[in-house]
């Protein structure tokens, strides 16, 4: 810990303990970290990472304004490798290159895999950008390094359960994130790991049950219990209980008290986008969600974002602020996606991003075919803009109604067949089956 006195790695550690228990503590410990030990190399780094790991573009603009006088004040020669391995990973992201510091980090803990924020950082960037491979095998390459008695192993558990559940291996997630929770109650990435892997096996009564359980661990005091809310949610909508879906939507997800974090407004849109294509009565709750994206006024970041945003735009019936986003976005591309070719954001938008959010624009005008014409080509692709299968659902479920409204029952009968037997006790498959055969008798 070069330039780092005892008192600034004690703050590390509680820093590193707060963030793997996604506690709010993170940034005031870091800060702390700075206050003892101003030149520290890990203290930067970590607050580096933490301006980045909210998707937050005006966080990660400031983040790289400090990282850049950081470095320009304590030469890198004279830190250890590690350190300096850490120095480029942020570096990297900070420059725009997500899938860059993800291989560095990876190089990075295949020297030092018992490197906790590495691996935590690292599983993130995975997660934001839709690997699920990595996801699993980023943890599961270091766990063996750990000594299970280790107070973190438990948290490493609870992120490999969420690789395992983004992978496919359900059944193997789902006992990986208990045995985690069991570790750490308040291990709420082990409880999200759980959540999904119930999620995507149909066990939505089991979910609602487990966090009901739970409740007191995950649903106030750190930064995921929005989304863990979300999950709540999902479960409630596929359950039928349509009235309770909107008393969460209240009361957690958006209401005049919510602090306009990205990764909660879009938890928010994701649900109510969910209600629209169910054709629910949302009770005029689009335009204030709606009027919280264009408060952030979000250049061209993540564009996972801003799929999110547009279906805010598009529920609210603002089509022109849905369309001036997708031509800023398109001027962004023109101006500074040929001069970037290692920014993640490019690609993620140009490949993904930008049809998506056409696609959205013409599934609200009821331009059904122009919506399954944009979708349908990307929908093996979706996460290379990231998320997790459970958010990327949204695009899925548009792409299958778009289908049955265009009157492309072959297609919605492939689409549902494919959903049905993966996910035979999804209430949500059956239902769509159900109007399916009622639209082509």
């Amino acid at each position: 810990m070069t330039h780092t006195g005892a008192d600034a790695v004690r703050h590390y550690e509680q820093a590193l303990d707060s963030l793997l228990f996604f506690r709010e503590e993170a940034a005031a410990q870091v800060e702390a970290v700075l206050g003892a030990a101003p030149r520290s190399a890990m203290g930067h780094v970590f607050r580096a990472y933490l301006g980045l790991l909210g998707t937050e573009e005006k966080d990660a603009a400031a983040a790289a304004t400090a990282f850049e006088a950081y470095r320009r004040d304590v030469p890198v020669a004279g830190l250890s490798p590690r350190e300096r391995m850490h120095v480029e990973a942020a570096s990297t992201w900070l420059g725009g290159d997500m899938h860059g510091a993800g291989r560095l980090l990876a190089e990075l803990v295949v020297a030092h895999p018992r490197d906790a924020l590495a691996l935590a950082v690292g599983h993130q960037i995975d997660f934001f950008t839709g690997d699920a491979v990595l996801l699993r095998d980023r943890i599961g390459g270091a766990l063996n390094a750990w000594d299970r008695e280790d107070p973190h192993f438990g948290l490493l558990q609870g992120m490999y359960a969420f690789g395992l559940e983004e992978a496919g291996h359900y059944t193997l997630a789902e006992g990986v994130g208990l045995e985690a929770v069991e570790r750490n109650p308040r291990d709420v990435w082990g409880i999200h790991a759980v959540v999904h892997a119930y999620e995507m096996q149909g066990r939505h009564e089991d979910g609602i049950r487990y966090l009901d359980a739970r409740a007191d661990d995950w649903s106030t005091g750190n930064y995921l219990n929005v989304h863990n809310w979300w999950h709540y949610a999902l479960y409630l909508l596929e359950t039928g209980r349509t009235d309770k879906v909107l008393a969460v939507y209240d009361a957690a997800l958006h209401h005049e008290g919510s602090g306009g974090a990205a990764m909660e407004l879009l938890d928010a849109a994701s649900l109510l986008w969910r209600l629209h294509l169910a054709g629910a009565d949302t009770g005029g709750r689009w335009p204030a969600l709606a009027d919280a994206w264009a408060r952030r006024d979000d250049g061209a970041y993540y564009a996972f974002n801003d799929a999110h945003a547009v279906m805010a735009y598009v529920g609210a019936d603002r089509v022109f602020d849905a369309e001036r986003l997708i031509r800023d976005r398109e001027a962004w591309l023109r101006d500074a996606g040929p001069g970037r070719p290692g920014h993640s954001n490019v690609p993620m938008t140009a490949e993904i991003g930008l049809p998506v959010c056409r696609a959205l624009v013409a599934y609200g005008q009821r331009r059904y075919a122009d919506a399954v014409g944009l979708l349908l080509p990307l929908r093996h692709r979706f996460q290379t803009f990231g998320g997790s299968h459970a958010q990327r659902d949204a695009l899925q479920r548009t792409l299958v109604e778009a289908a049955l409204h265009a009157g492309r029952h072959d297609l919605a009968r492939t689409l549902l067949s494919e959903r049905i037997n993966l996910r035979a006790r999804c209430p949500y498959n059956q239902d769509a089956w159900a109007r399916l055969a009622r639209g082509t008798r």
